[in-house]
């Protein structure tokens, strides 16, 4: 008897046309690290009385459908959860493609998100998966992941696959270029930013379920509201320049980038970061800290909070 097991799983994924309907083809293979996607329909006691002191059968709340996909920051198949998360992007170039994701659109797209353990057979498939929150750290060494947060309409589960297909046409499968910590650097304002041990970026969009009577319990949708870009930069205190900015109120320009030998990239621009001022305390004989939990608003200059920017060999997303 064939068990489920992790090392065979599958993912596949594709955006909708239409809100909650999975399309029919187009989809691509993924590739992840954990996903804890699912939909779960709690039970609610009985308050009757008047039939002893057992309780009445349970009945059936609201279906709510949602997780978080953890996923490798790599330089193709990074643009789908970037595209998630900010709309479609601006793309230029005849090849490397240069894709340019800009914060502030009001309307994002939902995906159809289908995991699959063939050996069951069972294959789930979520969709109206729109993108909540993604966040990932920049440190010396370790895998570098990213972890999305979805929200869904529903799951359907079933013992045939939609998005996979036969073996004969599987999805498409993107080429996995990894980045790692080691291609990782940040900058302030332009110039290096030194003796910085970890950072940490998260990205909100902070969605407004949609839930209204309908005889399914599904949400009717899931739209954004204002977004939050926040932080946190730990750094070995050597001089002033961070102190100094938070003290004064004063916003600056931080980039978090990634650079593969082979010319592909990832660049993560926030326009506008303050800081606040922090503790610095001396713990004891080892070097001094200091941690920053920075956030981000919109520049009056460029207009928006942020640009994520990938340059790869994918022509569309």
């Amino acid at each position: 008897m064939a068990r489920a097991q992790g090392a065979r799983a599958l993912m596949a994924l594709a955006f909708e046309t239409t809100y909650g309907t999975p399309p029919a083809s187009g989809y691509t293979r993924m590739p992840f690290a954990s996903t804890s996607l699912g939909a779960e329909q709690p039970l609610l006691n009985s308050e009757l009385l008047g039939y002893g002191r057992d309780p009445l059968a349970p009945i059936k709340d609201a279906v709510t459908a949602d997780g978080d996909v953890v996923v490798p920051l790599d330089a193709e198949a990074f643009g789908f959860w970037l595209k998630a998360a900010f709309g479609a992007p601006t793309t230029t170039g005849t090849g490397p493609w240069t894709h340019e994701f800009q914060s502030g659109s009001w309307t994002l797209p939902s995906m159809s998100i289908e995991t699959g353990m063939p050996e069951v057979p069972r294959y789930a498939m979520y969709s109206g998966c729109v993108l909540d929150q993604i966040t990932w750290q920049m440190q010396r060494s370790g895998l570098l992941t990213a972890t999305a947060r979805l929200v869904a309409q529903g799951e359907t589960v079933g013992t045939t696959t939609s998005a996979f297909g036969e073996p004969a046409s599987p999805p498409a499968a993107l080429e996995l270029k990894r980045f790692g910590h080691f291609n990782g650097a940040i900058t302030r304002n332009g110039s290096a930013l030194g003796n910085v041990v970890s950072a940490e970026i998260t990205y909100a969009n902070n969605l407004d379920r949609i839930e209204t009577i309908r005889s399914d319990g599904r949400i009717d949708g899931a739209d954004p509201s204002i977004a939050a870009l926040t932080g946190r930069i730990e750094v070995r205190f050597a001089d002033q320049t961070l102190v100094t900015q938070a003290i004064n109120g004063e916003a600056c320009e931080m980039e978090f980038a990634y650079v593969l030998p082979t010319g592909e990239s990832f660049t993560f621009t926030v326009h506008a970061v303050y800081l606040p001022r922090p503790r610095i305390e001396i713990s004891g004989p080892q070097g001094v800290q200091a941690t920053f939990d920075w956030q981000a608003a919109r520049d009056s200059v460029v207009g928006r909070m942020c640009t994520a920017t990938l340059v790869n060999d994918v022509e569309t997303y």
